[in-house]
């Protein structure tokens, strides 16, 4: 059982870590003045595999405080989501890094919070 889990774990990470390299290198690119119909498309892409990450890779532990702050890593997969959403809806601006950023600040503050909460359990 726990062999499972943690296979399960090690392809969510894998998952996000993926889709949040693409994100990065997609969302880089037109700040270059680089514009390829086929980066929304890997901006998207990159998007779904973190969101997909996030709900695999649910927290099993008894504190409910990380259980928590794993669901609002969730939102941030969505707000990635949205984020992929707005460039094909609103092309030529942009408006999309509006919600790229609100899923960063969700996700920094869950990780920052996770790893505080990691930190006082071990104490």
């Amino acid at each position: 059982m726990e062999k499972q889990s943690d296979n399960r774990t090690l392809i969510a990470n894998v998952l996000i870590l993926i889709g949040l390299l693409a994100m990065l290198l997609m969302a880089a690119l037109p700040l270059l003045n680089i514009n390829l119909e086929w980066m929304r498309w890997a901006f998207a892409t990159g998007a779904l595999l973190v969101l997909a990450g996030r709900i695999a890779g649910v927290y099993q532990g008894p504190s409910l405080r990380i259980k928590r702050l794993h669901r609002i890593l969730i939102s941030s997969g969505i707000l990635y989501c949205a984020s992929a959403l707005m460039m094909f809806i609103s092309r030529g601006t942009n408006d999309w890094i509006g919600f790229l950023l609100a899923g960063l600040v969700v996700q920094i503050y869950a990780t920052w919070m996770i790893d505080h909460e990691n930190k006082k359990t071990e104490k």
